[in-house]
């Protein structure tokens, strides 16, 4: 589980630096990849939910 938060630590540091490069500059590529980065936190997120809730329940 720990190697799951970190690895959606680096994916969220990932995103926010692609979102603002976006924001404050306009980099269309860097909205590209902060889109890409906003599925995989998606993913990592309901795998993380799936196992609290198996955590929760030993």
């Amino acid at each position: 589980m720990k190697e799951l938060i970190e690895n959606i630590q680096t994916t969220f540091e990932s995103f926010q630096t692609d979102a603002d490069s976006q924001l404050e500059s306009g980099n269309k590529s860097a909205g590209t990849r902060a889109r890409k980065s906003s599925l995989e936190l998606e993913k990592l997120l309901k795998e993380f939910r799936k196992v609290s809730i198996a955590e929760s329940k030993k």
